[in-house]
């Protein structure tokens, strides 16, 4: 309350000096957010001269119109200025429901309260305004109006009929009208990948109406927060915009220019169109408020940014000359980058579309969303900047004392030495000598080592993030538990500033996993965050496994998963074209099982020597499978193309093998590993596709399409590969249809969809991203939109990129090498990206615990959360079914007992045909618990009387040797017991005869044992 009137007492004196100066003021001290009846509205104002005080207000309808109410007025002498408080009297229809006395409850689409200080009408005639002073008011809808408390009484039988009317109106349906495109954070790379939206109509009729209504006449808000860390590096980059179904941009379309200005974009009827250029710019490395509001023709931009404490407020306001047409069911909306436009580099907070109202906004009371704090992205990017400012000035130091030594290290005589000391000063202390805090002097010790290294020359801070980095890599790779992780998070942190984003995606893991040190998953999200944005790999891959099932407390939101899937799958597409010592082939190897490990190989293992020895006799398959190991980098083989394509040859001219006549000429044609040679390639695929190899026709379409420009010889060889199954060749005819290529057809996107599908079936990596796209938004008449199929395709090709591949293989290596932790950390790499063998690996490491490099609390944590993430993939392992069925059971951290959960994950487990799912739902039976009906149907066991040997002679007929025995020995006991059970009276007195007939010898042979001890002892 002080607060209030300090501020009314400033205001006062400020208009006490304007009303000296013969200014007119007015203000509305208190305006209220939605039209109440009986509100006290303080009025502050002032005059000069005799004039008079208008409050009105004026209603826009969803028809378009307006009307405006005079709601009080009064006289205005000269004087010092006044307070009023004007009790705010609104018409009923606009406040209330309707009832018995208040006919009708109008809807309304937005008020402005409008206060005037005017011309006396008596002694001016043109009654100008001379101040004035309005407010946005937002009315509640009709129905969540309150009902009048009237001060008179209704007859009865008014009132009854009253009453029979509200029983019988229809109950609206709970929709929201408020569109949260975004709510959390989105790193945008700059690239054309961008967060798809697609609105429908309002189920409810009445919102249904009002949106139709506004099409025309649009009265909407969209709001929208970014940080820019670079400003747009095209013509223009997306920010905002609208796709209609025939892919042209319609309202609104909001992108950002190179200087940094709001291009903002409105269609009207009949085609025409108007663009808009703020007069302002959005500032980089600060988050922003974007709001546009459209009211009809009316547009208002306002730019609100948040630099700490400070704010800046910008705005302006453009009427457009023609109508404004936003019908945001056609077509869709896209946040960031896109087919036709790039995104820019930097973050998305929250994006809001109100569809059919304008919210209250206030530039001045505008309020960093709590995501966006909790995250805290400008404290790091502060912390970072001074740590790098700090790191710059140590470095000039050092590559400053470095050069004078360069220079004076060679002296030999008094004079040149006698000039060392007097050029380099010992007792002035300079700014880069100045101390270091503990946690920094490993960076600054691997700053003046780098600088003294190269003698003198630049050193770039990103040199002393790597740097960092294979210093705390090395350092894990010594550690023996999991507590001297925790002295690495800092080095990390460190280089990850530095710009090295294996480390931040590294700490980011750590900080998710909880691994060493404590569980932060709002850092853990901020690093990763920061990781994507510089388009790494596996942070891009992890953000869209997040968002995908909804981790750290975040709903599932597939378009924004779909955002980061299709970023990472399309560099997946081009990486397999380059290949590099940093890509392995991604291969599934689950550490329970024994057989795949048994097959892993390297240069010097005996399998690799014995297929080399199988070659070099003649086997084709063998130098099929050398010459794909040192290509792929498969089985554990490192990758050598160069040695791969040796191979490739031999199996191609020595052999005569058709598949290595096809990679072979793959080379030849691309140059990996040799040199192009083009004519030689085409003998080759020539001679493979004599002996009936299909991909083979596939390349050679490739080269007439790409070399001679035959497109209808291409086409041939396509057709005839795809009937032979090809997914090349399906994918290549795709693509021709897509861009009218195809000789004598036009274009045709619903054939290409096709034979994106048939590609992408038969596991064609860039099929499956076409189909992706396709699925996003549909193809209007012909292919429904399929948003979560789109996921999971863009997920499983992103999945298959070679830099997860290395990541599993360093993974595996290290297991082999017994360094459990190592291992653990790279397989928690791939599994907070959401692979699902990686994710198993990691549960069973955890459960292992081989040399208890792990606590048994957080082993126990582990292997719930690695677990549980497992049996939700597409085709879990069955074992992980069986040991999260196991935990359910046992409860955990103070759960309590799931039996129904733990029967449903043996279940699963037992129509994998793994017999510890029969056998364990066999002792839930035998410990007294009921198996749920759901269970029982879907195993085909609803007869209870014979459920336990059912499940038991399930268990042992399964086709595995080792769970024979236990099982028969398990069906065994339950025939005995029911033997036993049956024949309880039989059984008792053929016990008593055994016995009778049993003791006397037994008790001559104890007391003989007895009398034998007796002997010895004496």
């Amino acid at each position: 309350m002080d607060c209030h009137h300090s501020f009314q007492s400033i205001l006062l004196v400020g208009f006490s000096l304007q009303v000296v100066w013969g200014l007119e003021k007015v203000i509305l001290l208190n305006p209220p957010d939605e039209p109440v009846s009986g509100y006290n509205l303080k009025i502050l104002y002032s005059c000069s001269r005799h004039a008079s005080v208008h409050v009105e207000i004026q209603v826009f309808f969803d028809t378009g119109k307006s009307s405006t109410i005079l709601l009080s007025q009064w006289g205005c002498k000269p004087g010092s200025p006044r307070v009023r408080i004007l009790p705010l009297i609104f018409p009923d229809w606009l406040v209330f429901q309707a009832d018995a006395l208040v006919p009708h409850s109008e809807w309304v689409l937005s008020v402005m309260l409008h206060v005037a200080v005017k011309e006396d009408a008596m002694r001016s005639s043109r009654h100008s305004v001379l101040a004035r002073d309005m407010a946005t008011l937002q009315p509640r809808p009709p129905l969540s109006r309150p009902l009048k408390q009237h001060q008179l009484c209704l007859s009865w039988g008014a009132r009854m009929l009253w009453l029979s009317q509200l029983t019988s109106m229809t109950q609206c349906l709970v929709e929201q009208e408020t569109a949260h495109f975004l709510s959390s954070m989105y790193a945008s790379t700059g690239e054309r990948f961008g967060i798809t939206r697609v609105l429908h109509p309002f189920k409810s009729e009445i919102l249904e109406y009002l949106r139709f209504k506004a099409v025309s006449f649009p009265w909407c808000t969209f709001s929208i927060w970014v940080f820019l860390t670079r400003h747009c590096q095209q013509r223009m980059c997306g920010l905002l915009h609208h796709i209609d179904s025939h892919n042209n941009y319609v309202t609104p379309t909001l992108f950002l220019t190179t200087s940094g200005h709001v291009h903002v974009q409105m269609n009207g009827e009949s085609g025409v169109s108007t663009a808009i250029l703020s007069p302002y710019t959005v500032p980089l490395h600060q988050w922003c408020h974007i709001n546009i509001d459209l009211r009809g023709n009316a547009v208002s931009i306002a730019l609100v940014c948040v630099n700490g404490q400070q704010h800046t407020v910008q705005d302006f306001e453009h009427t457009l000359r023609h109508t404004v047409e936003l019908d945001d069911t056609e077509g869709y909306f896209v946040i960031g980058g896109g087919r036709f436009v790039r995104g820019f580099e930097g973050y998305y907070g929250p994006v809001v579309y109100y569809r059919t109202r304008i919210p209250p906004f206030s530039t001045y009371d505008t309020m960093v969303p709590d995501h966006i704090k909790q995250v805290n992205l400008s404290g790091w990017l502060q912390s970072c900047n001074h740590f790098q400012i700090d790191l710059y000035v140590k470095m000039s130091g050092y590559l400053l004392k470095a050069r004078q030594k360069q220079e004076f290290g060679s002296c030999t005589d008094g004079f040149c030495k006698w000039t060392e000391e007097k050029t380099l000063p010992v007792d002035q202390c300079e700014p880069w000598e100045a101390p270091t805090v503990r946690h920094r002097q490993h960076a600054v010790h691997v700053a003046k080592s780098l600088a003294f290294k190269r003698g003198g020359r630049e050193v770039e801070l990103a040199s002393v993030g790597r740097t960092l980095y294979l210093l705390s890599h090395r350092k894990l790779s010594r550690a023996s538990d999991k507590e001297e992780v925790r002295k690495i998070v800092p080095l990390l942190l460190q280089s990850g500033c530095l710009g090295d984003n294996r480390a931040l995606h590294l700490a980011s893991v750590l900080y998710s996993s909880g691994l060493g040190v404590k569980r932060q998953p709002n850092k853990a999200f901020l690093l990763a965050l920061l990781a994507a944005q510089s388009d790494w790999r596996l942070a891009l891959l992890r953000l869209g496994h997040l968002h995908h099932v909804g981790e750290m407390g975040s709903t599932p939101d597939s378009p924004l998963a779909y955002a980061y899937y299709s970023n990472i799958a399309k560099q997946t597409s081009s990486d397999h074209l380059n290949p590099s010592p940093q890509q392995v082939f991604v291969e599934s190897v689950y550490l329970n099982n024994d057989e795949v490990l048994s097959l892993q190989t390297n240069k010097d293992h005996d399998i690799f020597h014995w297929l080399k020895h199988q070659a070099r006799n003649g086997a084709a398959e063998a130098e099929q499978a050398v010459a794909r190991m040192l290509f792929w980098g498969q089985q554990g083989v490192s990758p050598d193309i160069q040695t791969a394509v040796r191979h490739y040859e031999r199996g191609a001219v020595r052999l005569g093998d058709p598949m290595s006549m096809y990679d072979f000429a793959i080379v030849l044609l691309q140059g990996q590993g040799v040199k192009k040679d083009i004519p030689r390639a085409l003998t080759f695929l020539k001679k493979a596709i004599a002996l009936g190899f299909a991909p083979a026709m596939n390349a050679l379409g490739w080269y007439y399409e790409r070399f001679e420009k035959d497109y209808q010889r291409a086409v041939q060889l396509w057709e005839q590969a795809d009937l032979h199954g090809s997914p090349d060749a399906a994918m290549n005819l795709g693509v021709m249809y897509s861009q009218g290529l195809y000789p004598g057809k036009p274009a045709d996107q619903a054939m290409a969809y096709k034979y994106y599908l048939k590609s992408a079936e038969r596991g064609h990596i860039n099929g499956a991203i076409q189909l992706a796209d396709i699925w996003t938004t549909g193809i209007p008449g012909h292919v429904k939109r399929q948003p979560l199929g789109a996921v999971l395709w863009a997920k499983w090709a992103a999945e298959n990129n070679g830099h997860l591949g290395l990541v599993l293989r360093t993974a595996l290596n290290f297991y082999f090498e017994g360094n459990m932790l190592m291992a653990l950390l790279y397989y928690l790499m791939a599994a907070e990206s959401g692979y699902a063998a990686a994710q198993f690996n990691v549960a069973y490491l955890c459960e292992q615990n081989s040399g208890r490099f792990l606590d048994s609390s957080f082993a126990k944590q582990c292997m719930m959360r690695y677990y549980n993430l497992t049996v939700q993939s597409k085709n879990p392992d069955s074992y992980a079914l069986i040991r999260m069925g196991d935990l359910l059971y046992g409860g955990h951290e103070g759960r309590k007992r799931d039996v129904a959960v733990a029967a449903d994950m043996y279940k699963q487990a037992a129509l994998r045909e793994d017999p510890q799912g029969w056998y364990n739902l066999g002792v839930l039976v035998q410990e007294g618990h009921r198996l749920p009906l759901s269970v029982l149907t879907e195993l085909g066991l609803e007869d209870s009387t014979v459920l336990l040997p059912s499940l038991y002679t399930r268990c042992r007929d399964a086709n595995k040797t080792d769970s024979y025995l236990p099982c028969s020995l398990a069906l065994f006991n339950v025939y005995l017991q029911s033997l036993q059970k049956d024949y309880s009276e039989t059984i008792k007195f053929s016990g008593a005869v055994a016995v009778a007939v049993a003791a006397p010898p037994i008790l001559l042979i104890i007391l003989g044992i007895l009398r034998g001890r007796g002997r010895s002892n004496q």
